[in-house]
């Protein structure tokens, strides 16, 4: 059974980018300007992240959160830190709501007065599950969350600094994820949870509403019938803008031993989204969607790297 498993990894565990389509005229990419340079560098404020009182969770799974959500945020180039905040400190103050049978967890930015800076209403959660708790499930919250809170925190240090929040830039993209499709067993479930998780690890703020997204991510699953005790499993995720033009199309393809999805995807969901995740990152980076090397570059050499932005940006998929 381990040696059946592992070759089902190593099977669907390879990815193509398809063709994205043509290059648009961008005169301003990688001059983003002395004041962009300048505000690219990571807030003035650090963010404290005290162990939630009203989130419904138990006092250790709490200031596991907290512990987890300051180091989310801290991959996003935000000074955070776990625990009560110092009278200097701006602080995350997290909450959670029960409705109709989810726990909605609720971020609100604070300033060092206590006055709130802006709010972000997380991925709703089954209430047993947020109930049980545990690191996965907290830190699979806190990855999710993490994006949108840099984004807060970005404009609202851009706006405390000169007037304007707009002056922070575009920050991360925004990715509409919608629910895989087709896929056997659990795996609709497995494969939309663990490609939310990669691609809000590689700087893309994930969410699955349309609304204020600048892209869209779609997963489709197809499995022929059994033949000769093999079936062919093909993944397609297709990245498309917002007026719905198709940008590009990240491909895996494999055969594997009949019947072997039909239940819990596991770590093959891990390492379908890992693979794939690095595919559709490149498609939004070909479409301008992300800063270029050029102006990473740049930003590196004055010491002012981009909050959000991965150090090595994956390969592309092979």
């Amino acid at each position: 059974m381990r040696s059946s498993r592992r070759g089902l990894l190593l099977a669907l565990g390879g990815a193509a980018t398809l063709a994205a389509c043509g290059d648009l005229p961008q005169p301003f990419r990688g001059q983003p300007g002395r004041l962009g340079a300048r505000l690219a560098r990571p807030p003035a404020y650090r963010l404290a992240v005290p162990a939630p009182e009203a989130a419904l969770l138990s006092n250790d799974d709490a200031q596991a959160y907290a512990r987890l959500l300051a180091e989310a945020l801290m991959a996003q180039e935000v000074p955070a830190v776990d625990g009560p905040a110092w009278p200097l400190d701006w602080q995350v103050v997290v909450t959670a709501s029960a409705e109709a049978g989810r726990v909605v967890p609720r971020y609100t930015l604070r300033d060092a007065d206590g006055n709130p800076l802006g709010e972000h209403a997380g991925r709703a959660v089954p209430a047993s599950a947020w109930a049980d708790g545990g690191e996965e499930l907290l830190r699979s919250a806190a990855t999710e969350a993490a994006p949108a809170l840099a984004t807060l925190v970005g404009r609202a240090d851009s706006l405390r600094r000169t007037g304007d929040e707009r002056a922070v830039g575009v920050g991360p993209p925004v990715v509409l994820l919608k629910p895989v499709r087709g896929a056997p067993g659990d795996g609709n479930r497995s494969l939309t949870a663990r490609m939310a998780e990669r691609l809000a690890g590689l700087g893309l703020q994930v969410q699955d509403q349309a609304e204020g997204a600048g892209y869209a991510v779609e997963g489709v699953v197809t499995v022929t019938p059994p033949e000769r005790g093999m079936q062919r499993v093909e993944i397609v995720w297709t990245v498309s803008r917002r007026d719905g033009y198709d940008l590009g199309r990240v491909l895996q393809l494999n055969e594997i031993p009949a019947g072997s999805l039909n239940g819990l995807w596991g770590d093959i969901a891990f390492v379908v989204a890992d693979e794939a995740s690095g595919g559709v990152r490149d498609v939004i980076a070909n479409a301008g969607g992300i800063a270029p090397p050029e102006a990473a570059a740049q930003q590196a050499a004055s010491s002012t790297p981009a909050p959000g932005a991965p150090a090595n940006p994956p390969a592309a998929a092979r």
